[in-house]
């Protein structure tokens, strides 16, 4: 049965391995035949519209049939929108030098595939906005959630009423934001993409600019009357869309006639409404969509759901969580006739140096298109609470399919992304010993036995103290929400310990080398205290490379007497700063990190993530340093 079971993983793995490298979503289904296309301008492309796919079942909208043979390319759809996808899979193969002859039938599992700007806290030009959803429109994402409204900023331009708009009545980038023509210059924009704009007009949370600028709040009569105008005012501005958002999370309802009026109030304009949950209540018919956010979200019964749980980017790190992003199926069990798709979300609530600091300290590209090919192609393997952000055996299916996806997009690195913020690298061929952790009692500053050498077992105060194994540039030991929410290297990690990792990295010469290396990912929605100069982050976590040590950088961020939301990141995270230049020495190399955590929320981290990245790249950073190999012996 075993060798039965090993053939079934070789046997997907050569499917998937037959499939072009630059094709991503992978395709439902893709056979490959004889021959190769040299494209150029006089090739034949004939595109033409059917009444049905049958393969694609209920998922007509999107389904389509590409075939390229010597002679050209024949594209059919049942709609425009599936020609479009079909274009997208035609203008990737585009990019190989020949294209192989091939057969693809192709249709999207989920119909809400997206990403959410919040532009309420950050402003985000419409430039930057536009390049984000056309370079992922090409990878099939659908839907651009914009979150136009915040505490610190309404961004949205009311004619009605231009005091909302002021400089005065905003905290952050005041006096910027998006005139009506720009938003309906931005709804056309998507609609060129089959991309499905969603506005957001939070309320009656998250509204301190809206009583800045009159002085009363939301609930009470003289602000529904207000929210009445703006509403009518937004949804002629945004006709073109089905949806608005009207928020609804994190506040009091205090006024239970507030959340029924603005949702009539919205579809008597013609449009759609979308609430979080949690948030108001709402019963089947009450409301058309809800946006499922933290762990707590839960389906309405008879309301189509976003699944948007544990898919806040900005408390991501850049290896670790895209592995459980990938890996993890779209809505728990028993959801899936309810769940349309997912929303990976970036919140800003603490300020960034520019805006494609948002882009790359949220690792926005490798996340979103992680996202795309799980929402494109269905499936999974296991919520993302369940096996969490470890990389899965070699072997197995799982393994297998992140490589390949890995690979794919590490391709579309340096070809679609070539000139944007992308702080992945190749990971899943790095292999790491770790400790079973020690117990420092509160000394983060303890020594144990792997800082004097290095071991399989180690015996400490009468007990045996094992290494185990993990793959990854990112590891969590404990994960920023929790192992009893998302499971990490260590299944019930305690406070108050101390850990080692270490690896052996094989270099067939002498070189210079880059090394991206953090201890701390800062959240991009934390007031999270930088690290003391000449640390590299609160815990005491250290690191040497051939039994010497490597100092952090000297951090931008000089903070005295607290931090807010408002004191910019500035190199706290790896993906903000240049990599360590090293010197690897030809042959072995030893890597040792020592990792002590004290407790998991502490006065000057709220969200403590006891984890490391650690990786060689290019002395640019730019991408894996090719070349060399981790073990976890020296052989």
């Amino acid at each position: 049965m075993k060798r039965i079971f090993c053939l079934i993983l070789i046997l997907a793995a050569i499917r998937m391995s037959a499939q072009p490298v630059s094709l991503l979503p992978r395709p439902q289904k893709y056979k490959e035949t004889k021959g190769v296309l040299v494209w150029n301008s006089s090739t034949p492309l004939t595109v033409s519209s059917v009444k049905e796919i049958p393969e694609a079942g209920a998922h007509q909208n999107e389904a389509y049939t590409l075939s390229v043979t010597q002679k050209g390319v024949r594209i059919q759809a049942v709609t425009d929108e599936g020609v479009f996808r079909a274009e997208q899979t035609l203008a990737q193969l585009q990019m190989l030098k020949k294209i192989p002859c091939c057969e693809i039938t192709d249709w999207a599992a989920f119909s809400v595939r997206g990403f959410m700007q919040d532009v309420g806290r950050s402003y985000i030009s419409l430039e930057e906005l536009k390049t984000e959803i056309d370079l992922l429109s090409r990878f099939k994402v659908n839907v651009f959630h914009w979150h136009l409204t915040e505490n610190q900023a309404w961004r949205l331009e009311s004619k009605r009423y231009p005091q909302l708009t002021a400089a005065g009545n905003m905290t952050r980038h005041a006096g910027r934001f998006y005139t009506q023509e720009e938003a309906r210059e931005l709804v056309q924009f998507c609609k060129e993409r089959h991309v499905m704009l969603i506005p957001e007009l939070d309320m009656p949370g998250h509204s301190a600019a809206f009583v800045r600028a009159f002085g009363c709040d939301m609930q009470s009569p003289e602000g529904m009357a207000i929210l009445r105008d703006l509403l009518e005012e937004a949804c002629e501005v945004f006709r073109e869309v089905p949806y608005l958002h009207i928020g609804t999370d994190e506040v009091r309802i205090q006024n239970p006639e507030f959340i029924p009026a603005m949702v009539k109030h919205v579809r008597e304009q013609g449009l759609k409404v979308v609430s979080w949950n949690p948030g108001a209540d709402y019963k089947a018919g009450e409301i058309d969509m809800t946006q499922m956010w933290g762990y707590r979200g839960k389906v309405t019964e008879g309301v189509p759901a976003i699944d948007c749980r544990l898919h806040y980017i900005n408390h991501f790190d850049h290896f670790a969580d895209i592995i459980a992003l990938y890996t993890s199926t779209i809505g728990r069990e028993k959801e899936e006739d309810k769940v349309k798709g997912t929303v990976l979300c970036v919140w800003n609530d603490r300020q960034l140096p520019s805006e494609k600091d948002i882009v790359a300290q949220n690792s926005l590209y490798p996340c979103m298109l992680a996202a795309a090919e799980r929402a494109w192609l269905g499936g999974g393997w296991q919520y993302f609470d369940k096996n969490g952000t470890i990389l899965p055996p070699e072997g197995t299916e799982e393994h297998t399919a992140f490589v390949n996806f890995e690979s794919r997009m590490l391709w579309h690195k340096e070809k679609t992304f070539a000139h944007e913020p992308f702080p992945y690298v190749r990971q899943t061929h790095q292999h790491w010993n770790i400790t079973q952790a020690f117990p420092n009692g509160g000394d983060l500053n303890a020594v144990f036995p792997p800082e004097k050498e290095l071991k399989q077992e180690y015996q400490w105060e009468g007990k045996t103290y094992t290494v185990g194994q993990a793959t990854g540039a990112g590891i969590y030991l404990r994960h920023v929400w929790g192992n009893n929410m998302v499971a990490c290297y260590y299944p019930d990690p305690l406070p108050d310990h101390t850990a080692y990792a270490y690896t052996w990295v094989y270099s067939p010469k002498a070189q210079e080398a880059g090394l991206m290396v953090e201890f701390q990912n800062y959240s991009r929605s934390e007031k999270d205290w930088p690290a003391p100069q000449g640390c590299w982050d609160t815990k005491g976590s250290r690191i040497w490379l051939n039994d010497v040590e490597i100092l952090p950088p000297v951090w931008t961020t000089q903070i005295q007497d607290g931090v807010d939301n408002e004191t910019l990141l500035g190199n706290e995270n790896a993906s903000a700063r240049k990599p360590v230049p090293v010197t690897l020495r030809k042959g072995w190399n030893k890597v040792l990190l020592k990792l002590p955590v004290g407790q998991f929320n502490t006065d000057k981290v709220r969200l403590v993530k006891w984890m490391f990245c650690c990786t060689f790249v290019t002395p640019d950073g730019r991408a894996a340093l090719d070349g060399i190999t981790y073990y976890t012996k020296k052989k």
